[in-house]
């Protein structure tokens, strides 16, 4: 059977953070019932063409999928085992925020067969939190963190954010230093981008908060990868460390270019040489399942060049690489073949380094790695 990931978009906030612009939707909780019964719909009218995968992985991510009380996931969850071939040992990931956390609902999501939290902390210093419009407090997380661990997690990720305005270089070495001797297994270190539409692009223009300085912001960066890979953590993707067996399954399906199916509103997919995705307005995503439709919005027939393309700079993303032998395999012919030039241009700018066995970043190359992906791009 062929491997497939699921994403399933919840995306219902309490309330939205100042530099979020991923889709989802504050004051809208009435519509929490009818969402569940469209994603099962929409879980079954997949269903027949899935019957020759096996699903590897599922992620539930949003918006805010802990804003979902336990007998709401042990629903979706049980539609996903009943109508598709999941892997006995699969990984099942949910994100969290702490302050929407208890002992009663983690017991749940962890019975449900949930075995991977990760944990949208960001930071460890309360003041950076009030300034982010995170809802919860440092002591919110650690209070979470323990019931966890007591009903059974140990797959444990902690998302951390870096460059914030205002932000101290010792604030961000303390709240690295902070998660490693709390033992946290993976942690997903993100700089901020300041995207169009938020408060904090708002507060750019009118100049009441000012951008970090770039210079520090690397040298963040560069401080969390050295003080991890001290500590033990592999730094194998760009923006994410794990304790060995502690990698994230799912995003390696993505950084692979491998197959995946996504539900909910605005979730996307790579599914037969298709891109799609779905709805962004709840109100058209419930209503299209009501009719038994697939609540599709745009889709993008791939063509050879652009499955080369995105294996190639979704690959890159991983510290290993690209893997010769997986790409000639599926292409029928080698990276040099393809890129030739390119690749010389880019190993004498000390971007990346290859040979026979693989292509993958340098230092430099991470650092600069949105030049390299640039350049993977086939005309």
């Amino acid at each position: 059977m062929k491997p497939l990931g699921i994403y399933i978009h919840i995306p219902f906030c309490q309330r939205k953070c100042h530099y979020c612009d991923f889709v989802s939707y504050t004051g809208k909780e009435e519509l929490m019932k009818e969402y569940i019964i469209s994603l099962e719909k929409e879980m079954i009218l997949y269903s027949e063409e899935m019957s020759d995968y096996k699903v590897k992985t599922i992620f539930i991510g949003g918006g805010t999928p802990s804003i979902l009380q336990g007998k709401e996931m042990r629903k979706i969850i049980a539609c996903l085992s009943r109508h598709y071939h999941l892997e006995k040992d699969i990984e099942i990931s949910i994100e969290a925020n702490p302050g929407l956390l208890d002992k009663e609902k983690l017991n749940s999501y962890y019975s449900s067969g949930i075995n991977r939290l990760s944990i949208g902390l960001q930071a460890c210093q309360n003041h950076l939190l009030q300034n982010l419009g995170r809802i919860h407090r440092y002591e919110d997380f650690i209070w979470n963190l323990e019931d966890a661990r007591r009903v059974g997690f140990t797959n444990i990720n902690v998302d951390l954010m870096f460059g914030l305005p205002n932000q101290k270089i010792e604030e961000w070495y303390a709240s690295l230093k902070t998660l490693v001797e709390l033992e946290i297994p993976h942690l997903s270190t993100y700089s901020l981008i300041i995207e169009e539409d938020t408060p904090f692009h708002q507060w750019v223009e009118e100049k009441r908060i000012e951008k970090i300085d770039e210079e520090m912001e690397l040298a963040m960066y560069h401080d969390a990868i050295n003080y991890l890979k001290d500590k033990g953590y592999t730094h194998y993707e760009i923006s994410n460390f794990a304790k060995p067996s502690y990698k994230c399954q799912h995003n390696m399906i993505y950084w692979r270019n491998q197959e995946y199916l996504g539900f909910g509103v605005a979730a996307h997919s790579h599914l037969h040489k298709k891109r799609f995705n779905n709805h962004q307005k709840i109100e058209i995503y419930c209503s299209s399942l009501q009719k038994n439709q697939k609540p599709i919005e745009d889709v993008i027939s791939l063509s050879l060049k652009d499955e080369i393309s995105e294996t190639m700079f979704l690959g890159l993303r991983m510290m290993t690489g690209i893997s010769v032998k997986d790409f000639e395999k599926r292409f029928k012919k080698t990276p040099y073949e393809i890129y030739g030039e390119k690749l010389e241009e880019l190993r004498k700018n000390q971007l990346i380094e290859y040979n026979d066995n693989f292509v993958k970043l340098t230092t430099k190359g991470i650092d600069l790695a949105n030049r390299v992906f640039q350049e993977m791009l086939l005309d």
